[in-house]
């Protein structure tokens, strides 16, 4: 027993891991895998109806489904875009010499460390109307006020300007990080060949940077992909189906019209993207020569 022991104790070690990670992982989307194949209505005790790829067929087929779709990826693009370049410029300022850098790095993470209900909140009350802070802006500089919630046109790049507040930050200090941790010979050579402040970004500090950048793009990549909170606290899909994205429309079916098999094969759906997308940008990585 004592040399079986011994032979296999690496395996043993790593069980606790590989059954937490099957338990709290591995059984969930497997589960609602199983359930995508079935037609279930929580609504009644009737149990699940084995109706095979029926239920992703009506959702390739319901065009709430496609504008869902759209707006997770026009959601996520734009924030994440807007996020790094933002990002990557806030990164370059703190990187100078700054008075009172230790306490801009504090405010930088209020944002991130609110809570997603609280952040939608006081954006309600900044886009309020009549009282809000933006409309009052708008009128100082002589422009009329905006319906920011409440308007179809206006509704999804406001609900961007909340998550750009939000996370720009976490990519502001993933870039500073890698900003710190940047050899001093290149620059060295930089001065001495002459090279101005924009050739030195160019061509040193953004290739040395690709690393960081691309870790901190996919980290937020995945995590716009799956943004709720946000959306639900302020607008919950509206106005209408305007900033209805696929988190949204999948609490909607699953927990409003109680169609559980086709939040399932919904979310079933969102798991294929966002593992797709993962493994395409780890792929780019790769193909640029960027280690992980």
């Amino acid at each position: 027993m004592t040399n079986w022991i011994e032979r296999n104790i690496k395996w043993i070690y790593t069980m606790p891991a590989v059954l937490f990670v099957g338990i709290m992982m591995v059984f969930p989307v497997g589960y609602t895998l199983w359930l995508s194949f079935h037609d279930w209505d929580m609504s009644n005790v009737s149990p699940p109806l084995w109706v095979g790829l029926d239920n992703y067929l009506t959702l390739f087929q319901d065009e709430v489904f496609t504008q869902a779709l759209w707006l997770t990826f026009y959601f996520t693009i734009v924030a994440v875009v807007i996020e790094t370049v933002l990002g990557i410029l806030l990164a370059l300022l703190m990187n100078q010499h700054i008075v009172g850098k230790g306490l801009v790095k504090t405010l930088f993470l209020l944002p991130m460390v609110a809570t997603p209900v609280a952040v939608g909140l006081v954006w309600i009350l900044i886009y309020e109307p009549n009282i809000g802070i933006a409309n009052i802006f708008l009128q100082a500089i002589g422009i009329a006020p905006q319906e920011w919630l409440a308007s179809p046109e206006m509704v999804m790049p406001s609900l961007i300007v909340i998550d750009v507040w939000e996370w720009t930050p976490m990519i502001a200090l993933i870039v500073l990080a890698g900003l710190v941790s940047l050899p001093k010979d290149p620059y060295e050579a930089a001065i001495v060949d002459g090279a101005n402040r924009l050739q030195t970004f160019w061509n040193i500090t953004l290739p040395l940077l690709k690393p960081t950048i691309y870790s901190a793009v996919l980290l937020r990549l995945i995590d716009a992909l799956k943004t709720f909170d946000i959306i639900y606290a302020t607008t919950q899909g509206g106005p209408g189906t305007s900033s209805q994205t696929l988190n949204i429309y999948g609490y909607v079916l699953g927990f409003q019209y109680f169609k559980i098999g086709q939040a399932s094969a919904l979310l079933m759906i969102f798991f294929a993207i966002v593992l797709g997308l993962s493994v395409l940008v780890i792929a780019v990585r790769k193909k640029a020569g960027v280690s992980m």
